[in-house]
């Protein structure tokens, strides 16, 4: 039902609010003592509370024990065509036929807490206007009084003023703490979009912020964060321990936290994680033993998949986002290990034409690392000139990551890409090196082009604008 501001200009009945002289019915607004009207709804309570407002309306509601208190009376002199006109819910009280359509009086039962904004709410619905109330806790209880009694203009009201607040991390949280019946409503999405939008601009980078701050979110906080694709971070390993984190502390009984991760499992990225942390969770409790097997060898599975595959997966994941790549620090490998006849590592690294165009003149970035012999490496593709300092070429380095480490391993590397128009894998360089700390070794020119023939348009080393890098690395004892 439109509310007469939606239809171009804005009235005000203020003069016959609670006068007997432009009043039809009296109210008889029944207060007893009860639960709170509170947006701090822990994430395992979503129930609406308007499915008790009929019953409670006619004053139909079982008695829970045998002597109760009796209630606090508050009586209003009300006009029936007003309320009906701003809310469904009085317009059905006044005209389905009930009781109190045909007497001159009604009943509401509602709780002590909920007292100062439903007098608010029926004020509003006389002036359409909320002057006396200013602070954001009273705002959130006028709003979900509105959203009790079905009061749209209140609503949009509300989401006004609330929308004129300076967006910090407590208001956001605030606002992603309502029932989400509320939240999800059109007239409140402005505000609980600016929210969310809050939330992922000021937690953009997930490892800078201690853990309670991060734990502390709601449920509907994580999700917008695992439904960004903009986070900075160097891989999905790092996001779901944020998520781990976060259920454990906000659910200890193990049903009730691998349910809730089972939610949010849709928008968790697990093809982009790495293969010992995707082991990791075979052989953990976080989900049922099923859920996990199926989570898992899904993430293999897409790993294995050709880029044409990956599209038509993500496609038809319409409803998730668990196939979608994150903007990545660091970028994503695929890694085949071998411990017979030799230790031996493959490593698969895909660009795009656009992450390449990137590089020039002088940038590097650096894949996701891998374990070979007990150490930790990384490949690090890069734009740079050759050693006389006269053409750029495109290079890939192989990087050590073992700070103080003792332990020293001599690597055989083989670095290759796919060409046109076979599209196989052909070398282009290899070597031998040992690596006693953080190192690395490489090439400036690893495919023996220049800059120009490497990132044009004809080149043979990009298809369908993606650059296929292989490394094989082993250690032969």
């Amino acid at each position: 039902m439109d509310s007469n501001s939606d239809r171009g200009f804005v009235f005000c009945f203020g003069f016959a609010f609670n006068n007997v002289q432009f009043s039809d019915h009296l109210l008889r607004i029944e207060i007893t003592n009860g639960g709170e009207i509170t947006n701090g709804d822990s994430v395992q309570d979503r129930k609406r509370r308007r499915r008790d407002v009929n019953t409670s309306a006619v004053g139909g509601e079982n008695e829970k024990e045998c002597n109760p208190p009796a209630p606090r009376v508050t009586d209003l002199h009300i006009s029936s065509p007003i309320l009906a006109a701003q809310s469904p819910f009085f317009y059905k009280l006044f005209s389905n036929g009930m009781i109190e359509s045909e007497q001159n009086h009604v009943t509401l039962r509602i709780e002590a807490s909920e007292e100062a904004a439903v007098m608010e709410l029926l004020k509003f619905m006389y002036t359409n206007s909320l002057s006396s109330v200013t602070d954001v806790p009273a705002l959130f209880r006028v709003l979900m009084a509105a959203d009790k009694f079905e009061v749209a203009s209140c609503m949009q009201y509300c989401t006004r003023s609330l929308l004129n607040i300076p967006m910090t991390f407590p208001y956001a949280s605030l606002i992603l703490r309502l029932p989400w019946p509320l939240l999800v409503a059109d007239s409140l999405k402005p505000l609980t979009n600016v929210a969310k939008h809050f939330l992922i601009m000021h937690f953009n980078d997930i490892t800078k912020f201690p853990p309670e701050e991060l734990t502390a979110l709601p449920l509907v906080g994580i999700m917008t964060l695992l439904m960004s694709n903009d986070l900075m971070i160097t891989s999905e390993d790092i996001v779901y321990e944020v998520v781990l984190k976060w259920a454990k502390a906000n659910y200890s009984v193990l049903e009730e936290r691998q349910g809730i991760l089972n939610h949010l499992a849709p928008y968790i990225r697990f093809p982009y994680m790495t293969c010992p942390r995707l082991k990791k969770i075979l052989t953990s409790d976080d989900f049922e033993p099923s859920v996990a097997h199926k989570l898992v060898f899904e993430a293999l599975f897409f790993k294995a998949e050709t880029s044409l595959a990956h599209r038509a997966a993500i496609k038809a994941d319409s409803l998730g986002r668990r196939f979608i790549e994150r903007s990545y620090t660091c970028r994503p490998i695929k890694t085949v290990e071998f411990e017979v006849p030799h230790r031996q590592c493959i490593v698969y690294l895909d660009l795009t034409r656009t992450e390449c165009n990137a590089l020039y003149p002088s940038n590097r970035i650096f894949s996701q690392k891998f374990h070979l012999g007990g150490k930790e490496f990384l490949l690090s593709p890069c734009c740079n000139k050759d050693q006389q300092n006269r053409f750029h070429h495109f290079g890939l380095f192989l990087w050590s990551q073992e700070k103080g480490s003792s332990v020293s391993v001599t690597v055989n590397y083989e670095f290759s890409s796919r060409w046109k128009p076979t599209q196989e894998f052909a070398i282009s360089r290899k070597g031998k090196y040992k690596f006693t700390g953080v190192q690395s070794i490489g090439f400036r020119d690893v495919l023996g082009a220049p800059w120009a023939t490497f990132i044009g348009e004809d080149s043979p080393y990009f298809i369908n604008d993606l650059l296929h890098l292989r490394a094989q690395l082993s250690i032969r004892l």
